[in-house]
């Protein structure tokens, strides 16, 4: 049903405009559905008095409510950037999805009460025909939602939809414990519904809780994608004069939405001219292969400096063997001033270090103190006795 609908009214348009179209047409699909579920089962569960399946139609109703939302933010998330949201609107998309959770997990709350009630006060339930209809019409119909919105999702990297889709497999879990519940008085006389109720409720939570975690991640903000990383570096990297880049920082404005700023290391002795025009075609090619804004600062970079280089490789041989074998340096530069020589650089140490950025830095002070020309091996009988001092800068980073 989703590919002839999507061929009908998605197929014409332009790529930034289909993925919105997705969204949406998958949204109005699910409240048609679950609204139709709801209604057969909640038919159901007040003919048959069972809290169970009273339970599970509610749970779709909640549904079409959280597909509803949904829509909603696809909709404003498609909406072109404006004065004052100068980046766009994409992140209301995740703003719906945990919307959507929070709804999930209410409404798995409240069945958990109304099942713990049935569990110690039990009702006669009727195990009629049109209850065991109701039931595998809706099985059938969560699977069929749960793949549908699985694929969408992932073809147009909606977390929103994936939320979805988890939910639709719990759905299909839940009711078909529902389902169980019923055959088993049915042909048993024990009756298990305020128990099959507990059990949904369960499910539905837990769903709920998967899908607040998908959203609200996003928001706080995450790591960048490690394959999204390689083909930025690709891409920079391509070109012989970048020598290095590092500080690669990626905000996300929501799916497909994304600003990316780094710095790029490149000769001290070439023409400013040359160089500022090497970056903006960078920036121009980021923008076409990975459709994302960038903002690219140039780290001039000396050489031709053999002292730097001796004494560069010496202190983060140092900083590796004294703190962590993974910690790397860059914007090294050296400033020989009377009597001692200063050096500036960032050193980028993985989150995984538990030490703050004070400690971090007074220990590199404290290895750096220590170096002499001695020490580096330079023939230079003047400065035997030339002391270090170190500027240091501390970043973070993930281990890949």
């Amino acid at each position: 049903m989703i590919t002839i609908l999507s061929k009908i009214f998605i197929s014409r348009k332009d790529e930034k405009d289909r993925r919105g179209a997705y969204g949406i047409l998958c949204s109005i699909v699910g409240i048609c559905l679950n609204f139709f579920l709801f209604v057969i089962k909640f038919i159901a569960g007040y003919i048959s008095g069972s809290v169970a399946i009273t339970a599970d139609a509610f749970n779709n109703l909640s549904d079409a409510g959280s597909s509803f939302v949904a829509l909603l933010g696809f909709w404003f998330a498609g909406r072109d950037p404006d004065a004052e949201h100068p980046f766009g609107h994409g992140r209301y998309e995740y703003i719906a999805g945990f919307i959507v959770s929070i709804a999930i997990l209410l409404m798995g709350f409240e069945l958990l009460k109304s099942s713990v009630l049935k569990i110690f006060h039990p009702v006669d339930v009727d195990t009629g025909w049109f209850s065991f209809i109701a039931l595998i019409i809706s099985i059938l119909v969560k699977i069929y939602m749960t793949f549908y919105n699985n694929h969408i999702g992932k073809k147009i990297n909606s977390s929103a939809m994936l939320a979805v889709a988890r939910d639709s497999l719990s759905d299909v879990a839940a009711t078909f414990i529902v389902l169980l519940s019923v055959i088993i008085l049915r042909y048993t006389g024990v009756n298990l519904d305020g128990y099959g109720g507990v059990i949904v409720a369960f499910f539905i939570m837990y769903a709920g809780y998967e899908a607040a975690r998908d959203t609200i991640d996003p928001l706080l903000g995450l790591p960048p994608d490690p394959e999204f990383v390689k083909q930025v570096e690709d891409i920079v990297m391509s070109h012989e004069m970048i020598l290095g880049i590092h500080d690669l920082i990626v905000h996300d404005y929501g799916p497909d939405q994304r600003m990316i700023s780094l710095h790029a290391e490149v000769p001290g002795d070439k023409n400013m001219f040359e160089v500022h025009d090497l970056i903006d075609h960078v920036e121009h090619e980021l923008k076409e292969v990975l459709n994302c804004e960038s903002v690219i600062h140039m780290d001039p970079v000396r050489i031709d400096d053999e002292k730097a280089d001796v004494v560069r490789a010496y202190v983060l041989r140092k900083i590796k063997y004294e703190m962590d074998e993974r910690i790397s340096i860059h914007d090294f530069r050296m400033a020989e001033c009377e009597g001692h020589n200063n050096l500036m650089f960032d050193v980028v140490v993985p989150y995984d270090v538990k030490l703050k950025e004070k400690e971090i830095r007074r220990r590199i002070e404290e290895i750096v103190s220590e170096i002499t020309n001695k020490d580096l091996e330079i023939d230079d009988t003047e400065c035997e006795d030339m002391k270090y001092r170190a500027v240091v800068d501390v970043d973070r980073c993930e281990v890949r």
